[in-house]
């Protein structure tokens, strides 16, 4: 006599197969926020990340992770020899973080 209460309690009531699209709806819906706010622009700085350590050339100025600034003297697969000016230290290739661009010289308005 309890089980067949029991069972009635288990059996979805009206609306339940709406019930139920409307919550996978619900978690397509985050999924697809989380990957257009956070997913996909991570992968693009990832991927402009990668180029960038990829196109590095004997002669560029770099800033490592760890905050020092120099210029490429030699290349090698992983690794980088780097000029700090009295010194010259040998680094991953992956501890570069930036390519600082010339910015150009202001421009003197005659008098």
């Amino acid at each position: 006599m309890f089980w067949t209460t029991a069972a009635y309690a288990m059996a979805p009531g009206p609306g339940g197969e709406a019930q139920t699209w409307s919550t996978f709806g619900s978690l397509a819906l985050i999924f697809a926020v989380f990957y257009f706010l956070l997913i996909r622009p991570q992968q693009k700085r990832a991927k402009e990340q990668k180029a960038m350590l990829e196109a590095l050339r004997k002669g560029d100025e770099v800033i490592t992770s760890g905050g020092l600034m120099g210029r490429i003297v030699d290349t090698q697969d992983k690794f980088l020899l780097v000029d700090l000016g009295e010194t010259k230290v040998k680094i991953l290739r992956s501890a570069v973080t930036s390519v600082p661009t010339a910015a150009p010289a202001p421009k003197d308005k005659g008098k």
